[in-house]
């Protein structure tokens, strides 16, 4: 009996020697090729039959050839096992994109139920007041989810411009009576409202339009993505792109959203952005290559989910304080509890640096919801569970639409920490502001003063 292996094409054939018998000849035969089915390709349990025939039929060369049958078995079961994993993890992109629009209405929703639950106990409007309590947590809660309410960003400039119009005309005529047979209580909802409009896309220093992507309603129909494609990335270019993405819309976000009462060169600006960015993707990418070189490939590659994590926590806060530093050097003014300025032309670098020290730290806070929630909610809550068990598929959607929406409420979550308008006694700031007298308390000294940190 002859053996003839063909190790190119994985053919062991077994040939009876002709001097034997007339018997027709019989071959056995095992092929992987590229035709699938079609060409031979058969599956793991015929082939381990046959490598058993193989081995059983040879002599002395059975532990050769009994390494050749293992070898052509392994061979195609990764083949089948492959597939089957490719489409397991194949991404359902209409289901997903399906995904990202219901999250996004469901943050719009819930910002609507607060706005809704709470109009019965709407307070006088006042231009320089809050329709919330400032002081508690609850109110900068509410006031924050209304200003990232992601239906915002559908008003046109010219709505926005009518509704601080209608604003500005109040504080010219605040004792008119409503007309047309709307109630007081009615109209201050009206009025809040349209600050409301008039503050999400309007900047709060310069007055200037602020671009959608980089309001802080725009955040979640804008970043949201960005944000799931991060999560999502399983390579490191994948990871380094996405990263910078992230980074890039994030510097611009805190630029236009940034305390613009004191000017900076286009130089600072660019420098800035650069340092960010590097700093961004140099943490992204140390990250990556240490999990490639320290584990294996199918154990780096569900690792890189987790460095998203990390990098973004970092990257974030790097990227706020770095765009937001120039504050520190130019000071922010210091207003009374009306909001006028208390010493025109001057700042105040101690009160600048609690802004941006507060905001790069809500900035921070912001990556854990998003980050740990969805997991966790997926594997504790036995209906999510269940229906991911039951169609795998459906992970990729299911995980986008609790990241957005936990990336919708995580993001007010966090910056209502600290109050918009942040406030520092006189004793805490500077010399200047020491002793200046208040107008309103019959000529005594200020105690309390207040700055605007930025969002």
């Amino acid at each position: 009996m002859t053996i003839r292996i063909a190790s190119s094409r994985f053919y062991i054939g077994i040939i009876p020697p002709r001097t034997v018998s007339n018997r027709p000849r019989r071959d056995v035969s095992i092929m992987s090729t590229r035709n699938g089915a079609a060409s031979g390709e058969v599956g793991p349990t015929t082939m381990s039959l046959v490598g058993r025939r193989v081995k059983s039929s040879i002599g002395l060369s059975g532990r050769f050839a009994e390494k050749r049958a293992d070898a052509v078995v392994a061979s195609a079961s990764p083949s089948s096992s492959s597939s089957s994993s490719s489409r397991a993890e194949s991404v359902p992109l209409g289901y997903t994109s399906m995904a990202m629009g219901l999250a996004v209405a469901t943050v719009s929703a819930v910002a609507c139920l607060v706005e809704r639950a709470t109009s019965a106990n709407v307070p006088d409007f006042d231009p320089n007041g809050q329709r919330y309590d400032q002081s508690t947590y609850v109110g900068r809660l509410s006031r924050m989810l209304l200003a990232c309410d992601p239906s915002l960003v559908l008003y046109g400039d010219d709505e926005v411009r009518r509704c601080r119009a209608m604003v500005d005309e109040y504080e010219l005529h605040p004792t008119d009576p409503p007309t047309g047979g709307i109630t007081v209580a009615e109209m201050n909802r009206r009025l809040w409202e349209a600050q409301r409009v008039a503050s999400s896309a309007l900047h709060p220093d310069t007055g200037e339009i602020i671009p959608r992507p980089f309001r802080m309603s725009g955040y979640v129909p804008f970043n949201g993505p960005i944000c799931v494609a991060m999560v999502a990335s399983q390579s490191t270019s994948a990871l380094l792109f996405w990263s910078w993405a992230n980074q890039s819309q994030n510097a611009l976000v805190n630029y236009y959203n940034r305390n613009a009462s004191s000017e900076m060169s286009n130089e600072t600006l660019l420098t800035s952005y650069g340092a960010a960015v590097a700093a961004a993707l140099g943490v992204a990418f140390g990250l990556a290559t240490i999990v490639r070189r320290r584990y294996d490939p199918t154990r780096a590659r569900d690792m890189m989910r987790y460095v998203a994590f990390p990098s973004a926590v970092v990257a974030s806060s790097m990227n706020c304080y770095i765009v937001r530093s120039p504050e520190i050097d130019t000071g922010v003014p210091l207003v009374n509890a009306d909001g006028m300025d208390v010493l025109p032309n001057e700042t105040s670098r101690i009160a600048a640096e609690r802004g941006v020290n507060s905001t790069t730290l809500s900035r921070a806070l912001l990556q854990a919801p998003v980050y740990f929630l969805p997991p966790f909610m997926m594997g504790a809550i036995a209906p999510l569970k269940n229906a991911i068990a039951s169609n795998p598929a459906m992970r990729v959607p299911m995980t986008t639409y609790l990241l957005l929406v936990c990336f919708g409420i995580g993001l007010p979550a966090s910056v209502a920490i600290f109050p918009q308008m942040g406030e520092i006694r006189v004793e805490d700031a500077e010399e200047k502001y020491r002793h200046l007298p208040d107008d309103r308390s019959d000529g005594k000294p200020y105690e309390v003063l207040y700055y605007n940190k930025g969002l």
